[in-house]
């Protein structure tokens, strides 16, 4: 028998991520698109450890807000990867274009800033 890697386990006390299922397929909203639909809505938390778990087992987890949650473990000290995806070259400009255009109105009423 093999003993489990400090990456495949958690302890007491370790910040850790679990994953929970919250509504299955056939719960889900009937507007849903059917890639979606056939999928159950999942969520993922993270927290400090209640007690020890391998990967994939059950264990309730402390947030920081000290809500409790109980899910399968899926990470051992997650990082945060937070993306919206890549840009969208419509709309990178926007901001510094009002500015610009807020700027050039407030010159032409003699407003300074």
């Amino acid at each position: 028998m093999t003993a489990l890697s400090d990456a495949t386990r958690a302890r007491k006390g370790d910040w850790v991520e679990v994953e929970c299922k919250l509504l299955d397929p056939a719960d889900r909203s009937k507007n849903l698109p059917p890639e979606t639909a056939d999928k159950p809505l999942m969520m993922w938390v993270k927290g400090f450890a209640r007690g020890e778990a391998a990967m994939g087992e059950e264990l309730t987890i402390e947030t920081m807000t000290g809500r409790t949650v109980t899910g399968a473990l899926s990470a051992v000290e997650p990082g945060y990867y937070i993306t919206y995806g890549d840009p969208l070259p419509e709309l990178t400009h926007i901001g510094r274009d009002l500015r610009a255009q807020v700027a050039a109105y407030r010159a032409s009423r003699g407003g300074g800033s």
